[in-house]
């Protein structure tokens, strides 16, 4: 059932009944993916999805570099690096770009899991709230992005999966259609199976 009332909901089995004061403050800061080559992923991030690049952290002794990307204007990133750090991690909701250092230059190296496959399903998919689903999947198609789902495959119309250079999905969502995946919840038709795997693991 997806229909409930904000009292139900949070009533659920394992949902704490009151938060507690200690995590008073906290918020989701960053979601970290590991990549092969920086080069094709900050295309990807900035040119295709339109983020920016607000910090980049080199750690050589340990032989990798952290950028950080979300979606805030470049005019408000702070100039001194320090203060620019700091800034950045009070920053809700960024994507975290790991690079380890040879990655790109390995003919071995067979790329990292996108969770989505055996072996290492864990990890789904990152999302982006877009104004118009269709108008985005227009440029994405016409920018040769991979689609793992266009909107109007499969029951769930006007939702899209994208993947990043590395292969990880991307959802492409519209607020607007906040009530469509209330009904396709509700009335039990999630439709996952654009790709061979249960209709189960979103």
């Amino acid at each position: 059932m997806s229909k409930l009332t904000v009292s139900q909901l949070q009533s659920l089995p394992g949902v704490c009944a009151e938060t507690p004061r200690e995590t008073d403050g906290y918020m989701l800061q960053q979601t970290m993916l590991r990549i092969v080559d920086p080069k094709p992923s900050l295309d990807f991030y900035t040119r295709v999805l339109g983020m920016t690049l607000v910090c980049k952290l080199d750690f050589p002794d340990m032989a990798f570099s952290l950028y950080f990307l979300g979606y805030v204007k470049k005019e408000d990133i702070p100039e001194d690096p320090t203060a620019r750090a700091a800034w950045m991690f009070g920053l809700p909701g960024l994507i975290e770009l790991t690079h380890n250092y040879g990655t790109e230059n390995d003919p071995d190296f067979k790329g990292y899991a996108d969770g989505n496959s055996e072996p290492g399903k864990g990890f789904g998919h990152i999302g982006v709230s877009v104004r118009s689903v269709e108008a985005a999947c227009e440029r994405f198609q016409a920018l040769g992005v991979d689609f793992v789902k266009k909107p109007e495959d499969g029951k769930m119309r006007n939702l899209a999966f994208i993947r990043d250079p590395n292969g990880y999905w991307i959802e492409i969502l519209e607020p607007s259609n906040a009530a469509q995946f209330v009904e396709w919840a509700t009335d039990n038709i999630l439709d996952l199976q654009f790709v061979e795997r249960p209709a189960d693991n979103h």
